[in-house]
């Protein structure tokens, strides 16, 4: 079966593409000629993974079905993996699908298109470091920040009956993720230290770990002593220029000395999969897809956006892995090819600044790039409710506004109820 447009990626950036494209060509064109594809049945913003990790959201929750999203914005969803590509005849392989206990639940299909937009994201950069891959969890994925909670869980559960009374956690790479995920550690531990009975209280003690010589390298220096001046009166413990060199199921040894840790997550650099090196198109030193200033890869009616691609960006350097460039990118795509007789130039990167959330009624950012200067700075209950924003925003582009309102106020509801911590 050949499709029109085929996207590859359910992400930020992959599935806002498909319901713009899906709104744009109406009920019936739109799943007649857009189809997303991706390895999971529902969606979950990769910014929200590290709250699914400390146990405050629950992914079955919050995650919204790709087959009810592809109703509501009129494209067709199919369940699957890349697993082969041909630019060339245009066709393209999903691999097999098992069920729990090995079951071959569908077999490998093949499938053409006339436009393809890979948008399947990339991963952590262990860096070579012995160690990394066996003994500390990554935060690519749902999968992952899952198998992560359980652990923690389990941790929690031990350091609660345990003679020391106490739980290292150690975070490798203080980028956006490894700051909110300390907070958010911190905040659960709080939450299920007030619950707890005298004699089973613990301490936990978060170290984060950065080879950098500050926190959040990538914001503006203020943005950065800010965090870093809240990262410390929480406990958490701030270990700057300090190269991780091995990692043990017990400990981190760095250039600084060893830090002890029960858990380890590995929050440091990114890279896209081995794997985009052998689907037959030129790629980066990071394995992401090489594009033009169009976002076409190397082969014609191949395009690639988000994470996965290496795009030009400002000063020469390519547009960073960050959710507002997936979703710049979606908007100029959707224009693109919605209309392919009309060229909508080049694809320009905007930053529109960053934000990190703090925990609780606390967040600091630059806002809106050069507006005011490059260190334009908001702090506090400001900057945690534009952060807030950024995830509203998200689910407008695929919701719409009424829908989104009432989600919110859902989930507001449903938190003042249940509680921030998530144990089970």
């Amino acid at each position: 079966m050949q499709h029109d447009i085929v996207i590859i990626g359910g992400g930020a950036g992959g599935l806002e593409l498909a319901a713009r494209l899906g709104r744009k060509f109406g009920p019936r064109e739109g799943r007649r000629r857009v189809l997303l594809i991706d390895r999971s049945i529902f969606h979950l913003w990769k910014p929200s993974l590290h709250e699914v990790a400390a146990g405050s959201m629950d992914s079955h929750q919050e995650g919204l079905s790709y087959p009810v999203l592809a109703r509501r914005n009129h494209f067709s969803f199919a369940f699957g993996d890349l697993t082969g590509l041909d630019p060339t005849r245009k066709t393209l392989t999903l691999g097999e699908i098992r069920d729990q206990d090995g079951v071959v639940l569908v077999k490998p299909r093949t499938l053409s298109f006339n436009t393809l937009v890979l948008a399947i994201g990339s991963g952590s950069n262990l860096f070579n470091t012995p160690g990394a891959a066996v003994h500390a969890h990554l935060l690519e994925d749902v999968a992952d920040a899952e198998a992560f909670n359980k652990r923690l869980t389990a941790a929690f559960l031990a350091a609660a009956y345990s003679d020391e009374r106490t739980l290292n956690i150690a975070i490798v790479g203080a980028g956006a993720t490894g700051v909110e995920l300390s907070t958010e550690l911190i905040e659960g531990h709080d939450e299920l230290s007030a619950g707890l009975a005298p004699d089973q209280k613990f301490d936990l003690n978060v170290t984060i770990v950065e080879a950098a010589p500050r926190i959040l390298g990538g914001l503006p220096e203020t943005v950065s002593a800010k965090a870093a001046h809240a990262l410390k009166a929480k406990g958490v413990r701030l270990l700057t220029d300090a190269k991780v060199s091995a990692v043990y199921n017990d400990r981190l040894d760095t250039s600084k000395g060893p830090v002890p840790a029960g858990l380890i997550v590995w929050a440091a650099g990114v890279k896209a999969a081995e794997s985009n090196r052998d689907l037959g198109l030129t790629t980066g030193r990071i394995n992401q897809f090489v594009v033009d200033d169009h976002l076409r890869a190397s082969t014609p009616d191949v395009y690639a956006m988000g994470d996965c691609a290496e795009a030009p960006g400002p000063d020469g350097r390519p547009v960073p892995a960050r959710a507002q460039a997936a979703a710049q990118q979606a908007a100029y795509l959707a224009k693109a090819l919605s209309d392919p007789s009309r060229d909508p130039g080049p694809y320009v990167y905007r930053d529109k600044g960053s934000l990190v959330s703090l925990g609780g009624d606390r967040g600091v950012g630059s806002l809106m790039g050069n507006l005011g200067g490059p260190d334009f700075l908001i702090e506090g209950l400001i900057a945690k409710w534009a952060y807030m924003a950024l995830h509203l925003e998200h689910h407008r582009a695929i919701l719409g506004v009424r829908r989104t309102a009432l989600l919110a106020l859902s989930r507001l509801l449903h938190r003042r109820v249940s509680g921030r911590l998530k144990l089970h």
